[in-house]
């Protein structure tokens, strides 16, 4: 790795272990006055500086400990991203309690499944969207402590709790912060519940410190190569990529950490921001792509327009600009498996994007794809420090890492189901080829068996369909059917593009999935979703992932009719009466 600058070599010798949090104490010494978080209010930036995050944040940290935290204690934090966020998480550790943050955007039910789950005695409400916070309000138990962020515009009034300025003009900022051990519990981080009910993954402080120090001597990710580490958060700060790579990794590079202000303003944010690394899951790639093709009139035109001489390569820039993509070093996608036509389409464009394979339970780190290589179908080799292998009968990717977790929060069961040995089982199958590289199958628990008693994966079905550039969603379904069939919501410019196109195009695609295959696992329609899967409906995870039990519940009512219908390819009518089964 190239050599850091001298102020960030002299990090590493501040502390052993050395956390996030005594990075963050460094750089609030050694750099006070250096911008450290950039909020968005509309056009206007608020900056908040090493010393200014400091203050506040030792000023709360004392708030909690006059409200009974301490070491051990569990505290939730349910916000949106925000400055007030990362300030809440660095409180939570000076006092040396355990942050547990939620999805902002749980349903009411499940968002009083993981408070209950969890047994936090405290709770930071911060950034919620409008209305929000009058659906969960009669949720939140009646016994936890709550402390409210200031509000933010467009975001829900909380009514109840302690005023954070209030917190802040009250106590004074806390002079010895709690020293984390390695053995010391940092956080509980709640699955976002694809195939049932969330799990509290417990992550101690050996796993960010463990994984931090393997990547700044191996350099497997590249994040202490970067000259400048700028970000961008936007992703929910409890999903682990976001925890790792934006919150830890940027405390201990020093860097600056912007934030998204809300959906609407996502490109101003980060076409202003411009970061030179940025993480996103498929679904964020899928987007960046669909909005460049639905402005230049489709993938035909431009195909047309970015193969001209010249032209060509100053369109790129320019669309690198605009996506706030101009000043990107390192891109990352990963969260689940992107297709491999997404991958080609940005590198292409100039942003070499690399497929990241990992989970929770992990800490974010198993397998990357290696710089300056590409691999069809796979995700990359494992990094420095991890094992992996197959399970001779199951085919289960099985993994061993100094930053695997300590185990599911109060579920001993769970926790003895997954942890065997020493390995992790991801519930991922997959193959490791005779290069050390990783391709993922499909997951343990999708797989279904059909009314031939024969077992179909689904996710190998679905994914070429998932890269057509009209397409929003998909799920293969077929469990007790004679045939699988595949269900499909479509973007929005396949919205707008007349039906026989689109009809061509999956029609195309279907005889080309179809021909190879063994009879038993053929996709035997094609039905197409006038309705969005999303968070609210239930169809979708807060991390965007498909509820498969939850799309089987809603449309097996209709799986008869469709296998009946003679057309391969079907347009639902919400209007269709179902058929009891």
């Amino acid at each position: 790795m190239s050599s850091p600058h001298p102020i960030e070599a002299r990090l590493w010798e501040e502390a052993t272990p050395l956390t996030h949090l005594h990075a963050f104490l460094y750089w609030e010494r050694t750099k006070p006055k250096a911008v450290f978080l950039r909020q968005p209010y509309g056009r206007r930036w608020h900056t908040v500086t090493w010393q200014e995050a400091g203050d506040q944040a030792r000023r709360i940290a004392t708030a909690l400990q006059a409200f009974g935290v301490q070491k051990g204690s569990l505290v939730g934090l349910l916000s949106r991203n925000c400055y007030h966020w990362i300030l809440a998480d660095l409180a939570i550790a000076m006092t040396g309690a355990v942050s547990v943050p939620f999805y902002p955007n749980l349903a009411p039910a499940d968002l009083q499944t993981v408070l209950e789950k969890s047994e936090v005695t405290h709770l930071f409400v911060g950034k919620l969207d409008a209305g929000y916070w009058e659906k969960v309000r009669h949720v939140i138990p009646s016994h936890l402590r709550l402390i409210r962020f200031p509000l933010y515009p467009g975001a829900s009034a909380v009514d109840k709790g302690e005023a954070w300025e209030a917190l802040l003009r009250r106590h004074t900022p806390l002079s010895d912060p709690y020293q984390p051990q390695l053995q010391d519990l940092w956080t509980i981080l709640y699955t976002s519940g694809t195939t049932g009910t969330p799990k509290g993954v417990m992550l101690p402080y050996r796993c960010p410190v463990r994984f931090m120090e393997h990547e700044r001597q191996y350099g497997d990710f590249r994040l202490f190569e970067l000259p400048e580490y700028r970000l961008f958060s936007y992703l929910p700060l409890n999903h682990i990529a976001e925890r790792i790579a934006i919150e830890v990794a940027g405390l201990y590079r020093g860097g600056v950490l912007s934030f998204v202000e809300s959906v609407d303003t996502f490109t101003q944010n980060i076409q202003t921001t411009q970061p030179t690394f940025l993480f996103g899951v498929p679904r964020i790639w899928q987007k960046f792509q669909q909005g460049v093709l639905e402005r230049f009139g489709g993938p035909k035109r431009y195909n047309r327009l970015v193969g001209l001489p010249w032209i060509g390569s100053l369109l790129k820039k320019y669309i690198r600009r605009k996506l706030g993509l101009a000043r990107v070093q390192l891109a990352l996608t990963g969260g689940a498996i992107t297709p491999d036509p997404i991958k080609s389409w940005f590198h292409d464009l100039g942003v070499p994007l690399r497929e990241v394979y990992a989970m929770t339970e992990n800490c974010a780190g198993c397998t990357v794809m290696p710089r300056h290589t590409y691999k069809a179908g796979t995700v990359g080799k494992p990094l420095q420090g991890v094992r992996l292998k197959i399970d001779p009968h199951t085919h289960e990717i099985l993994m061993w890492a100094d930053w695997v977790m300590d185990g599911y929060y109060k579920d001993p069961a769970k926790t003895a189901e997954v942890l065997q040995g020493g390995w992790l089982h991801t519930g991922d199958t997959g193959e490791i080829d005779e290069e050390g590289f990783l391709r993922v199958t499909g997951r343990l628990k999708d797989t279904f068996k059909t009314a031939k008693g024969l077992f179909v994966v689904p996710e190998p079905l679905e994914t070429p369909f998932a890269q057509l550039p009209y397409v929003e969603q998909v799920c293969v379904v077929g469990l007790g059917l004679s045939q699988p069939l595949l269900l499909a919501t479509l973007s929005e410019l396949g919205l707008k593009t007349p039906r026989a196109e689109v009809e061509a195009a999956f029609l195309h695609l279907l005889e080309s999935v179809n021909g190879p295959l063994p009879p038993y696992q053929r996709i035997a329609r094609i039905v197409l979703l006038p309705e969005s899967w999303t968070i609210e409906n239930s169809l979708l995870t807060p991390t965007l992932k498909v509820r498969r039990p939850q799309v089987h519940q809603r449309y097996s009512p209709f799986y008869s009719a469709w296998l009946e219908h003679p057309a391969p390819i079907l347009w639902h009518d919400p209007q269709q009466k179902p058929v009891p089964i």
